[in-house]
């Protein structure tokens, strides 16, 4: 019996040693998209990317529009939650030694499951160290990630599509340093473009409806480049809007499965049905026109499908 268990154990180890091995030669295929809508999204996590569901899924399936997301860090970091996945994988996931081993992999692939409910085209997968919470950026981008390969890949990915927005999680210093880093190098790298080619770049928070206490939109100190528009107005995609002409079934939903899909992730099931808004701010630093590019955006994102 013991001899089977190692047997079995032996198997899946190849399996996800395998799966490794395609995620790292498979190459994104990258379109010269001039035409349509493209958006880049840069996350620090491969889960964070749930935060946008509800507008991913309407740029991608009704807009015909093209979604790419770039990933920072490997996420091994994420198995203090991961208990209920075990009996999925077969692994001991909320060992620290297991997961640094395995949940590259258990999430990437999580996270491409999630990918194709909302649309999203290509992955870009960067493997930065998930090392642990943090509120400091600074520490991140000087000590944990190579922040320059980083930049410079980042640079490369927006110079080759010309993508129209880029969004990111707003980089309050009261969030994790790594939701930090991923918007302050995404922003490095969308300011080293040629003005007529540089993305609006979008800062995100989910929220309520019914929030009676404004957004904090202060933003990591000591990097200028991240600050926030002063007097930006605050974009909204309703998650509650309707999907079809019953009223019944809504963006939620759509946010609800690909949260789902993030199984190794037990703390991330307790978002479903949490927030009804997908919020949205410019930074300072945008290109001119940013202010109208966003506007019109979505005003196009919340008009009836029939208008396009």
């Amino acid at each position: 019996m013991r001899m089977e268990r190692q047997r079995s154990n032996r198997l899946r180890q190849l399996v996800f040693m395998l799966f490794l091995g395609v995620l790292a030669i498979t190459p994104n295929v990258l379109g010269q998209d001039e035409d349509g809508l493209n958006v880049l999204i840069v996350s620090a996590h491969p889960d964070d990317e749930a935060m946008y569901a509800a507008a991913i899924y309407r740029i991608a399936k009704e807009l015909s529009g093209n979604v790419d997301l770039a990933v920072i860090s490997d996420g091994s970091g994420g198995f203090r939650y991961s208990h209920l996945a075990e009996s999925i994988y077969g692994l001991q996931l909320t060992d620290e030694r297991v997961a640094r081993q395995y949940l590259p992999a258990i999430r990437k692939r999580e996270l491409m499951a999630g990918g194709e409910v909302v649309g999203i085209r290509n992955y870009f997968f960067f493997d930065q160290l998930d090392h642990q919470f943090t509120q400091n950026a600074d520490t991140v981008l000087r000590h944990v990630w190579d922040a320059d390969a980083v930049r410079r890949r980042l640079v490369e990915i927006m110079a080759r599509v010309r993508y129209h927005f880029v969004f990111v999680h707003l980089p309050s210093p009261t969030v994790h340093g790594h939701h930090q880093a991923a918007s302050i190098l995404a922003l490095q790298a969308a300011s080293e473009l040629a003005t007529d080619r540089r993305p609006v770049v979008l800062a995100s928070l989910v929220g309520n409806k019914a929030d009676t206490i404004p957004a904090d939109l202060r933003t990591a100190p000591g990097y200028p480049i991240a600050v926030v528009m002063e007097d930006s107005p605050t974009f909204l995609f309703d998650r509650e809007q309707p999907l079809d002409e019953t009223g019944r079934l809504t963006y939620q939903i759509v946010s609800n499965w690909l949260i789902a899909e993030h199984r190794s992730q037990g703390a991330m099931q307790l978002l479903v049905n949490q927030f009804d808004l997908e919020r949205f701010w410019l930074f300072d630093a945008n290109p001119p026109g940013a202010l109208a590019a966003a506007r019109a955006l979505f005003d196009r994102l919340a008009a009836p499908a029939s208008e396009h």
